[in-house]
């Protein structure tokens, strides 16, 4: 029988006044990440029993509204990829990339198409 490896991502949040984030830090150990810098997490569990998808969204105060565009075209973009990867339903992820196309140009993240 093999031996079981278990790996751990630690997030750790520094709360203000009113509860609201100042700083996000994470570790990963494995990977040889500590203590690194964050302004803005999703993170979103698949609970197996409820079948309900349970999230947590954080950003710091700093966090500009660009830099949320930003993170959310590079999030939408890696959701895509993720679920052609997981599904290879072509045709919905290819919807997907399309309105991560437009969300770009109307975020200017990335210049129109003509």
């Amino acid at each position: 029988m093999s031996e079981v490896k278990t790996s751990e991502i630690n997030i750790k949040v520094t709360l203000g006044d009113h509860q609201v984030p100042e700083k996000i830090t994470w570790s990963a150990p494995d990977q040889n990440k500590f203590d690194q810098q964050a302004k803005a997490m999703l993170l979103s569990l698949f609970d197996q029993d409820s079948r309900d998808t349970l999230k947590i969204d954080l950003w710091t105060k700093e966090f500009q509204v660009v830099e949320m565009d930003r993170f959310m075209y590079q999030t939408l973009r890696s959701m895509s990829e993720t679920y052609f990867k997981a599904t290879s339903n072509h045709e919905l992820s290819k919807a997907l990339q399309q309105f991560v196309q437009f969300f770009g140009e109307q975020t200017e993240i990335i210049p129109r198409q003509p």
